[in-house]
């Protein structure tokens, strides 16, 4: 039985916490050896006196004394937390660009990357791609149903589907979207995830950055990566076979199952926290496909992952800006797309280095700050 030992970046996000949650009921198979956190310091004393954890990281500007824990700081504080030679497994969840430095090292350093955080790949996924050591697993739901589902068949699957729920505006009109509050956005049917990440739902920009994650995960050109609504969030992921057979992968949605698989992989536990699907009481499962009039972004991600890096970069750094914007009730729901795409045509740089996409993402935030400023 193998002991983990684990670094988890991102301790005190929706992930962070749904994975101390696993910590805890498999306590005998998982040491915490450091976590992060960015602004929540005051949930360090706690964590390490709980999970006996010796580092704890700051990726904010805070400083903090503690004597339960070793405090690090920023970006070489992590890479520092993820190089000590005790940890063989990195869960990233951080949010932002930051997730890329640890992850890199970590892949060189042939230890296994546990990866829930969507700019790593996005922004930087050319250089992940490039990195052929290490092992790289996703947390993602989506991709976690995908990367299962591949597994020895890799060489049948002619495609893969990825799911979304439709968030909680998959009905209404252009012009209804027009008037929705960020109060609205906020209530997702299926999930109960952090406040950004549920608003990408609710665009669909969610699903358009996990399409291009899906490409550097798996490899498919974008013209073999599916998206369909599925409002229920029980089929995850699916993949047709060369003989047009579908398999699926399915659950109840709950993000502690994905957590679970990747820290144990290749082994499954049992865990009688985790909800079975009752067949009987679901009663039925159902389909649309994603209207690209009344939720862009979804195309506009296609677009920028065929145009390549740092396109997706772009697109993602100016969709951080406008639904900070929305949720703060500065800018209209749809203004968010209008804000990602002028951003998107304005975003011609060149990119080859991790230095050169970080300055093209503090120029894309630029930009949508300034176009939301002049619609303002």
């Amino acid at each position: 039985m193998r002991k983990i030992n684990l670094a988890l970046l991102g301790a005190t996000g929706s992930i962070g916490r749904q994975t101390l949650d696993i910590i805890r009921k498999f306590s005998d198979r998982v040491n915490l050896i450091g976590f992060s956190v960015h602004t929540n310091v005051g949930a360090i004393n706690e964590i390490a006196q709980e999970f006996h954890a010796s580092y704890a990281v700051i990726t904010s500007d805070i400083t903090y004394r503690s004597d339960d824990v070793k405090i690090l700081y920023k970006k070489e504080g992590l890479i520092e937390l993820i190089t000590l030679p005790e940890v063989d497994t990195v869960l990233v969840a951080t949010l932002g660009t930051v997730g890329i430095h640890p992850t890199l090292r970590a892949l060189q350093l042939n230890k296994r990357v546990l990866l829930a955080n969507k700019e790593t790949l996005v922004a930087f996924g050319d250089f992940v791609k490039g990195i052929k050591t290490g092992t790289l697993i996703p947390v993602d739901s989506e991709h976690s149903a995908i990367f299962q589902l591949l597994e020895n068949r890799r060489e049948e699957a002619e495609e893969i589907v990825l799911t979304a729920s439709g968030g909680p505006f998959r009905t209404l009109s252009y012009e209804e979207l027009e008037k929705v509050s960020p109060e609205d956005a906020l209530k997702h049917p299926t999930w109960n995830m952090g406040a950004k990440i549920t608003v990408d739902s609710a665009t669909l920009m969610n699903k358009g950055l996990e399409v291009i994650e899906a490409y550097y995960l798996f490899d498919f050109p974008p013209e073999k990566i599916k998206v369909i609504i599925h409002p229920q969030s029980i089929i995850h992921g699916m993949i047709r076979l060369k003989d047009n057979a579908v398999l699926s992968h399915m659950s109840y949605p709950d993000m502690r199952i994905p957590i679970q698989y990747a820290l144990f992989y290749p082994e499954r536990v049992s865990n009688d926290a985790l909800k079975t699907i009752d067949f009987f009481t679901l009663g039925h499962l159902d389909f649309e496909n994603p209207d690209p009039y009344r939720f862009p972004l979804l195309p506009l991600a296609y677009e920028a992952l065929k145009r390549g890096m740092p396109y997706p970069a772009c697109i993602s750094a100016a969709n951080d800006i406008a639904v900070f914007s929305f949720l703060q009730g500065n800018i209209k729901f749809t203004d968010i797309y209008k804000t990602v795409e002028f951003v998107f045509n304005k975003c011609d740089s060149k990119a080859n280095t991790v230095e050169d996409v970080e300055g093209i993402i503090k120029e894309a935030k630029e930009y949508a700050k300034e176009f939301i400023k002049k619609m303002g």
